[in-house]
């Protein structure tokens, strides 16, 4: 199946609007997956739960995540991300981080949104964590591209033996 290069994920994370859903475990241990803004920078994947958020009190507890980045159109790219979040500033330290909550609302709208959305929502504390690339498990997965052969679509495990595309 392809995968991406590292340059195809690199240019990928950095893609504007492009939303996560991070996995966190509940105190019950049921899981809970809510889709959230993020940033990609230095082999960092950054992001920002309020304070009421229902899985910042579950990283808080519990640091292990499940993070998916996808797309919904073609070449329906994505990576999926294990690994662990670190706290890099709890609530109220938002002002010594502010600019990078900055540059995590303008990846998702025009500089004037970005900057109407911080300003509305200055006054609500957030943390910011971090979940390392080169410490974490990462899988990515794409479609084919033109020139690619068709069979790589799925890893050869789902191909049923004696079937279209099975090895064996």
């Amino acid at each position: 199946m392809p995968v991406m290069t590292e340059k195809e994920e690199k240019m990928f994370l950095e893609e504007d609007g492009i939303l996560m859903r991070i996995g966190v475990v509940r105190e019950d241990g049921s899981p809970l997956v809510t889709p959230i803004w993020f940033l990609y920078e230095d082999s960092c994947i950054y992001f920002t739960p309020r304070a009421k958020s229902e899985w910042f009190g579950c990283l808080k507890r519990d640091s292990r995540v499940s993070l998916c980045i996808d797309e919904q159109t073609l070449p329906y790219r994505k990576i999926v991300v294990e690994g662990s979040a670190e706290l890099l500033y709890d609530l109220g330290d938002d002002d010594t981080w502010r600019d990078l909550y900055r540059q995590i609302a303008k990846r998702y709208g025009p500089e004037e949104m970005a900057e109407a959305y911080v300003q509305n929502t200055i006054d609500q504390e957030r943390a910011l964590f971090c979940v390392r690339t080169k410490e974490s498990k990462v899988r990515t997965w794409r479609m084919p591209l033109t020139g690619e052969p068709p069979s790589g679509i799925w890893h050869d495990r789902y191909y049923a033996p004696g079937t279209k595309f099975s090895k064996t």
